[in-house]
């Protein structure tokens, strides 16, 4: 497959034979994402329905899986694993008012919708497209096809980047090898495990994250709470931790510039079980095991290597950093309750908060991986001791306070973690700091940890109500309860009584989750 290019969209590719149409199908397959929106368009016999197919086949895992064209049907809807896909063949559309008997005027939301044939419907042609021409090339053989990639609104990227990491495999000699798009998180990024013979791979797929407009000293949200831009600090410190004996996935390949990385597949096994998922105490106990190892490490470095050329320094989990995060809560939870409060409110609430900060900055700062938590961490018990735990997603790590990682554990927002086995853990972590550092003091280590617990809860209150208003995720909101619950163990502390009386004056409960 040879790209000619002339700019981020359009793109042409030449296509030498039906195994290169497959694999243009399959990452095609990958890239699409759900409410996505893709134009076939070509003359009879051009290949339309052998891509569509071939995309279909791939998405459902199912090789065999009958797909007929739906020149006669004009609509086939299928349930897929990663979203719901409508197949739709405009061929013998005779106008735009056919398309309400059809039921595409009330697509699924979330749903990919594929469509043959979309000059005979330009009405329906939504702004945010992939356009996908495809013909014969006769001058380069038999089976050639010419196809044409263009772009719109927010996929005006997507075809680029698709290649590009079409070459980064071809690259690293696995073009071929079959892949398999993994379930996504809140983030931009996408993951895929390539299916080896022996030991599969995961590819890990990060655009550059935009910075976003100045909102504070000329400095976006992601600059001022330190929020990695890029791979090199994914990649620097899953060697530093490696290095130290931990079970952080190994590096195989990165293309630092475009976001690509082959990483160590560690496995789906993770610390919680059961439906819905519950702490497994044993994994949990190795967990906090595991953060005593990593804080037992005095003056951690903050200048990490990334290659022998280039080195990336952790930033510092600053008082301005602490305070946009918890300033989340202010502009998305509490409006979202209809609870804005005053401006002198806000003003005692960031007051209060610069206080209670104050013993939290003066610590010793180490390695804070930052989403600790069981999204992150898989379980390995064909190793021993600190290493049955892996560890990743740790992009947007800092240096900071001991606390802030068995915070994440303990305050898991996606799992509840009962009272009493939060109580058990920290119990465990502080005796086992105390036996090591004699001079550990284990009351400031509690005051601490209530209120990075506190701050992170406040945090992910205002990130849940953002994700579900602003990026339309309203899953998330059904965590909140199980959040609020958290936030009101951490201002139980005595040194947190000022914020405690705060957010009983002015933040509500939040609302019953959706059914």
């Amino acid at each position: 497959m040879e790209p000619s290019r002339t700019g981020a969209t359009p793109i042409t590719l030449t296509l030498p034979d039906e195994q290169a149409m497959q694999q243009l199908a399959v990452d095609l397959a990958s890239a699409v994402d759900p409410g996505d929106a893709v134009m076939l368009s070509g003359d009879l016999g051009a290949g339309k329905t052998t891509l569509a197919r071939a995309m279909i086949r791939h998405l459902a895992d199912d090789p065999e899986l009958d797909v007929p064209s739906p020149t006669f049907t004009l609509v086939q809807s299928y349930d897929l694993p990663r979203f719901t896909l409508m197949h739709a063949d405009f061929y013998r559309l005779s106008g735009s008012e056919e398309l309400t008997e059809l039921g595409l005027d009330d697509i699924p939301a979330g749903a990919v919708v594929l469509i043959e044939w979309p000059d005979r419907a330009p009405d329906l042609a939504p702004p945010d497209r992939l356009e996908i021409e495809i013909r014969l090339d006769p001058d380069t053989g038999p089976d050639a096809r010419v196809v044409r990639l263009t772009g719109h609104g927010s996929l005006a990227g997507r075809a680029e980047r698709m290649l590009r990491l079409r070459e980064f495999l071809d690259r690293n000699g696995l073009g071929e090898v079959r892949r398999e798009r993994l379930a996504g998180d809140a983030s931009a990024r996408s993951y895929e495990r390539l299916l080896l013979p022996h030991k599969p791979l995961l590819l890990m797929n990060a655009p550059r994250r935009p910075d976003g407009p100045p909102i504070r000293y000329g400095r976006s949200y992601s600059a001022i709470a330190h929020l990695s831009e890029d791979v090199k600090a994914f990649v620097a410190v899953a060697e530093a931790l490696r290095t130290l004996g931990f079970s952080a996935p190994a590096i195989h390949a990165a293309d630092l510039a475009d976001g690509f990385v082959l990483v160590e597949d560690l496995g789906n096994e993770g610390v919680v079980e059961g439906n819905p998922p519950a702490p497994v105490p044993e994994r949990y106990r190795a967990a906090v095991d595991l953060l005593v190892a990593l804080h037992g490490h005095m003056l951690l470095p903050s200048e990490l290597p990334v290659t022998q050329q280039l080195t990336y320094r952790l930033p510092d989990y600053d008082l301005d950093a602490f305070l946009i995060e918890i300033e989340l809560l202010l502009e998305w939870y509490l409006p979202r309750l209809a609870a804005v409060p005053t401006t002198p409110a806000r003003s005692a609430f960031l007051s209060f908060w610069r206080d209670a900060l104050k013993p939290v900055l003066a610590q010793t700062p180490t390695w804070v991986l930052r989403d600790f938590h069981s999204p992150n961490l898989i379980w390995l018990p064909e190793r021993r001791g600190i290493e049955r735990v892996g560890v990743i997603d740790f992009q947007d790590a800092v240096m900071g306070p001991a606390a802030y990682d068995l915070a994440s554990l303990l305050q898991d927002a996606r799992v509840t973690v009962s009272e009493d086995l939060e109580i058990e853990l920290l119990g465990r972590y502080a005796r086992a700091r105390r036996a090591n550092e004699p001079g550990f003091d284990v009351g400031l280590f509690a005051q601490i940890y209530a209120t990075v617990a506190a701050q992170r809860a406040t945090k992910i209150l205002g990130i849940f109500a953002r994700l579900a208003q602003r990026d339309g995720k309203p899953q998330y909101l059904r965590h909140m309860p199980r959040v609020a619950t958290y936030l009101q163990r951490a201002l139980a502390h005595p040194s947190l009584a000022p914020l405690k009386a705060w957010y009983t004056a002015y933040v509500p409960p939040p609302p019953a989750p959706p059914a």
